[in-house]
């Protein structure tokens, strides 16, 4: 029989060199993120085999209930760990265990694991039917064994899946877009091959950017205030509330601590004019788009497809099997709002991906539930 893995506390040294030797994990999970989410205490946990091994790592992130010496225990999209395992209670069986003797009232995480993909054509035709208006309505091109596995272990180990309407959460996105950029076989994929998969519109808009004279360059620190100025301007002609410069600037240095061109800023101009600006996470072989912005002006130039083209580009240069455009909901529904940003990401020819979503187990029940409460309200 094989030993359960124990917990240890580990340093942010010894975090960042283990995950180091993996193929990727989610750069929430990275220690510079908890650089980033500073309002919250942080702790560094491996997963320590009886050779001394580390097999496992952790970022927890622990956000205190006012007033009381008690804290949900965050660990987004992670623990990083082996999601294979038919014995899942071992890994986390320790896990709750150090986290409540840490003060934790409940644990949140969020398995890094896929249950369910949709071709893009399969969207397309979902978004044409009348009849369909949630991506769960349409047969996914793949039902993953695993993810059904982690599933099934979780409900019987007592943890609560966090639904949430529409596929966004408070916290991080159930449904994403992404593109592979390796074929099923495994062989990377060319830029001509990921332009062929493209829609004609997405092929359309990348030539005319490219005829218009729109110039794509990767930036540095001192070029996040302009990229935050277009931001603040897409935040009000799209309403939503936008972050401040700083939050942005101490992504850059703690994300790049980690590793060098970890994030990178990307700027779309025509003509001198800053016409659309991103920035783009990449951690192993996973790249990610994390934040955009597009001017209002100009917009016949398709600066935000020459960007993405010259970020998916990027990533499959530095040897990434995959580029993540990040949220979508699962409506499918042609008059829903939220449908024209699936729209635009299907036209890239990814995929949509489910995953497990977030989970959550009650340590303390009272204050679990008084937490719930709390949140429902504000």
């Amino acid at each position: 029989m094989t030993p359960m893995p124990s917990i240890r506390v580990i340093s942010a040294d010894d975090h960042r060199a283990y995950l180091a030797t993996l193929p990727s994990a989610s750069f929430l999970q990275t220690p510079g993120w908890a650089k980033v989410k500073s309002e919250w205490r942080s702790e560094h946990l491996a997963w320590v085999d009886d050779q001394g091994t580390t097999v496992g790592a952790a970022l927890v992130l622990y956000r205190q209930l006012p007033k009381l010496k008690r804290y949900l225990a965050y660990l987004p999209e992670g623990p990083v760990i082996d999601w294979s395992t038919a014995a899942l209670g071992d890994w986390l069986g320790p896990l709750v265990r150090h986290l409540k003797g840490e003060g934790a009232f409940a644990v949140r995480i969020g398995p890094p694991v896929a249950t369910r993909r949709w071709s893009a054509a399969q969207i397309k035709d979902g978004i044409a039917d009348p009849e369909v208006n949630q991506l769960g309505q349409v047969a996914p091109l793949d039902r993953s064994a695993a993810g059904a596995r982690v599933v099934a272990q979780l409900h019987e180990l007592g943890w609560r899946h966090q639904g949430a309407e529409g596929g966004f959460a408070a916290g991080q996105p159930q449904f994403v877009y992404q593109i592979p950029l390796v074929t099923a076989d495994g062989s990377a994929h060319t830029e001509e091959s990921l332009l062929k998969g493209m829609n004609q519109l997405w092929r359309r808009n990348i030539k005319k950017a490219d005829k218009e004279g729109v110039e794509v360059t990767t930036g540095t620190k001192a070029d996040l205030k302009a990229f935050h100025d277009l931001y603040v301007h897409t935040a009000e002609r799209d309403h939503f509330t936008p972050r401040p410069l700083r939050y942005f600037e101490v992504m850059y240095d703690a994300l790049n601590a980690d590793e060098p061109d970890r994030l990178k800023v990307w700027l779309g101009r025509h003509d001198g004019d800053l016409v659309a600006a991103t920035l783009a996470v990449r951690v192993g072989q996973h790249s990610w788009y994390s934040y955009g912005a597009s001017s209002t002006e100009k917009r016949e130039v398709r600066g935000s497809n020459a960007v993405q083209w010259a970020m998916i580009r990027d990533a499959l240069a530095e040897g990434a099997t995959v580029y993540d455009l990040r949220g979508i909901t699962d409506t499918l529904d042609a008059d829903d709002p939220h449908v024209g940003l699936i729209q635009f990401k299907v036209g890239t020819g990814g995929e949509a991906v489910e995953y497990a979503g977030e989970w959550d187990l009650p340590v303390n029940r009272v204050l679990y539930k008084a937490f719930q409460v709390y949140l429902a309200r504000r």
